[in-house]
């Protein structure tokens, strides 16, 4: 009889095809996710005109997929732990595609908000499952790399959404934008046919041979026998509930975590609803305005990815830390109105340490929670900070409406990334609960994935 340590062989395993449909599956659901986080910056000008919308009224309109988003984060993700993370993906992705495309047909602003509303939910409820499930089978060497690679699709997603606007919108419409983030409902089979479960679920589910199945892929050198016994270094304990995230010296650390989302997502989504409209505003005509959101977000990949492979290589907080101060740094730069080169350039700097520095943060958050609580971790982190993606596009809209000079506006979001910076500065790089794992993985398994008996 064999007794074999999932985590161990997972994180000792190399990057092989498995992980990389993984990757590839997890990324394209965030594509969509990212694509409606820029779909109503590029349609708000429109809508404005068509519905004679005030600022402030715009402003609120876009929160409502945001406040939505919250309640799908707080929810999916603690009943993922007792579901399942493969079910709940499913689920939402079926959610968000499908009342993104029926918002295409809405004829009044209250629709519009109703249908956003609702897929608000799916897309906060896919989203820290996807981050857990990620984080659950890459190797121990690439976690944050491979979030942050799988995040990127958030900025493309941004890119795509942006990129279609300047060609659909004038030729057919805003609500050809909203019809197009209802294709995942095509690739719904292939999915649930090629997307694995979370093995610590697999394993509280006692379903031996789908874990053995999963593990020859993860790591191809293992044969699974059907006398293996399984086991994973996580606390038997069922019944994960939001006070465990208050135990075990994880209470202050947690704060600052849900500071640290606020903040940043209240960066990222006013920027990304408000930007054209601020620098039309500025004198900027209106395409070269949502060219900004191309670079924005265009920024926005290449600080995941070099952010993410840093923290896999030096200190995950510390990066945070640096990316968030960049964040305020470029922000109050960008109200001094440069040159149209270092414009862009700090543009791009700004999408890196926003959108960049908000995948880098999930990837922060999956690591420092034990896995039977991951999701529930992230969820709420995410959810919490979803109160920020709600007060940014509104906060927008309030400074558009006061006629600040530029300089103050952009200040207005600089200051979050301060105060996040501060809030990452307090968070503890291990737990008592960490360390108390890692000394009884470190004293119960040896140097081996396959122990036999």
């Amino acid at each position: 009889m064999r007794s074999i340590n999932i985590t161990k062989m997972v994180d000792e395993s190399k990057f092989n095809r498995f992980h990389s449909l993984v990757l590839a599956l997890t990324a394209f659901i965030i594509i969509f996710d990212g694509f409606d986080l820029v779909v109503y910056g590029t349609v708000v000008p429109v809508l404005m005109e068509e519905w004679g919308l005030t600022p402030v009224q715009a402003g609120s309109l876009g929160s409502y997929a945001l406040f939505g988003m919250m309640i799908g984060a707080l929810i999916f993700g603690p009943l993922a732990d007792k579901f399942g993370r493969k079910n709940m993906i499913i689920l939402c992705t079926v959610i968000f595609s499908v009342f993104t495309g029926v918002i295409g047909f809405a004829t009044s602003p209250a629709q519009f908000g109703i249908f956003r509303f609702i897929a608000g939910i799916g897309l906060g409820g896919v989203m820290p499952n996807v981050v857990a499930l990620i984080t659950e089978y890459s190797p121990k060497t690439l976690k944050t790399t491979l979030v942050s690679i799988m995040f990127s699709g958030y900025a493309i997603g941004g890119i795509f959404a942006a990129a279609l606007g300047i060609y659909l919108i004038p030729n057919f419409g805003w609500q050809s934008m909203f019809f197009v983030g209802a294709f995942p409902l095509i690739t719904l089979p292939f999915i649930y046919k090629y997307l694995p479960d979370s093995l610590g679920f697999l394993l509280a589910k006692n379903k031996h041979k789908e874990i053995g199945q999963v593990l020859a892929k993860v790591n191809p050198s293992f044969i699974p026998q059907q006398s293996d016994e399984y086991e994973m270094v996580i606390p038997g304990k069922t019944g994960i509930t939001v006070a465990q995230l208050f135990k075990d010296g994880r209470a202050f650390s947690t704060l600052m975590f849900w500071t640290a989302f606020f903040m940043c997502l209240l960066m990222v989504y006013g920027l990304n609803t408000w930007l054209p409209k601020l620098m039309a505003q500025a004198g900027y005509p209106l395409g070269s305005s949502l060219m900004f959101l191309l670079a924005l977000n265009a920024g926005a990949i290449l600080g995941a990815i070099l952010g993410g492979r840093a923290s896999d290589r030096w200190n995950v907080r510390k990066v945070l830390i640096a990316f968030f101060i960049m964040a305020a740094v470029s922000l109050t730069l960008l109200g001094f109105e440069p040159n149209t080169f270092a414009l862009y350039t700090l543009v791009a700097i700004a999408g890196a340490a926003t959108i960049g520095t908000q995948i880098i943060l999930y990837a922060g958050v999956s690591q420092h929670y034990p896995t039977h609580m991951r999701s529930t971790g992230i969820g709420w982190a995410s959810g919490v900070g979803r109160t920020g993606a709600i007060i940014g596009p509104i906060l927008g809209g309030y400074l558009l409406t006061m006629n600040l000079p530029l300089q103050q506006n952009f200040l207005a979001f600089a200051i979050p990334g301060a105060i996040a910076a501060i809030a990452m500065a307090f968070v503890r790089e291990k737990t008592a609960s960490a360390q108390s794992i890692e000394v009884s993985a470190k004293s119960s398994v040896p140097n081996m994935n396959i122990l036999e008996k």
